[in-house]
């Protein structure tokens, strides 16, 4: 029962061999595709003897399905992890046994992930432990083609949890990490207007993706700049996010509220210039960004 995992990249030299190193114990093919970078990701990856393919990236999604199109993957599973996620324990997984364990019908594979934040484990404020579909059979599963917060979806069979942890730990500093959210709330906004769901049905009683996606559409529905504090108080008092200390405080202001304030504002100046003509926000959207 063979493993191929799929990273996707673009300047990542600071966890590109973290991540690789946690794999190669566990999978049996390693594929990097990146989006040109211009720092020392693809030196690292050679040098590591990992195969690796170039694409000029749009988004995620666009991104992982031109994998799972051109790379001519030949194993049983598949595997998406991030380059700046590892594998927790890894020397402890043997996650070829956990396979060959499921029943015959599972095709999907859900794996929680734990975020490390300024150095600290976020173990509340519901972000832990979030599970999402990460591996699945070669042949039954894509990624939704969404701007953001896309997800892997199977097109036949179930979905079971595998015990194991992604630690989602990146080792930038916060200039780059507001500076990424900035690029996120862009495309956040996006996905507003176009408002696709042609992939996770929203399903409150559902998995954790069908769940996720019935908050979001909820959440989509609620009005604008109220939202971030409801967000904020909901994750940080009744969820606890305060019992992480000092980091989980910062991690709430800034990724509970603040981003997402800053996503309703550029929400805000579209319909304002647009004088709330839809239409005319999704033209404007898919002329600028090329949809």
């Amino acid at each position: 029962m063979k493993i191929t995992a799929i990273i996707l990249t673009y300047n990542e030299e600071l966890h590109i061999a973290r991540c690789i190193s946690s794999l190669v114990e566990q999978v049996d093919e390693i594929i990097v595709i990146d989006s040109y970078s211009n720092d020392k990701t693809i030196e690292i990856v050679e040098k590591l003897g990992i195969k690796t393919y170039q694409n000029p990236f749009v988004n995620q999604a666009v991104q992982f399905n031109w994998a799972l199109a051109n790379c001519k993957i030949k194993s049983d599973w598949i595997i998406r992890i991030d380059a700046d996620e590892y594998f927790a324990n890894k020397k402890n997984i043997h996650l070829k046994n956990h396979l060959s364990a499921l029943p015959s019908d599972v095709n999907g594979l859900m794996i929680a992930r734990k975020i490390v934040f300024l150095g600290r484990p976020l173990e509340h404020g519901g972000w832990y432990p979030k599970y999402n579909l990460r591996m699945f059979k070669n042949g039954y599963g894509a990624c939704e083609n969404k701007w953001m917060d896309e997800h892997i979806v199977i097109r036949e069979g179930k979905t079971a949890k595998l015990e194991v942890d992604f630690v989602d730990e990146n080792l930038n500093n916060i200039k780059w990490w507001t500076d990424k959210h900035n690029y996120y709330s862009d495309r956040e906004s996006i996905d507003y207007f176009l408002n696709k769901n042609n992939g996770v049905n929203p399903v409150f009683f559902g998995n954790e993706a069908e769940r996720k996606r019935w908050l979001k559409v909820r959440y989509n529905s609620m009005p604008l700049f109220v939202r971030p504090f409801l967000n904020f108080i909901y994750r940080y008092v009744f969820k606890f996010g305060f019992l992480d200390g000092k980091q989980g405080f910062v991690w709430h202001l800034l990724q509970g509220f603040w981003y997402r304030f800053l996503v309703d504002v550029k929400i805000y100046e579209l319909k304002k210039k647009f004088k709330g003509d839809d239409l005319e926000i999704i033209k404007h959207i898919q002329k600028n960004h090329k949809i």
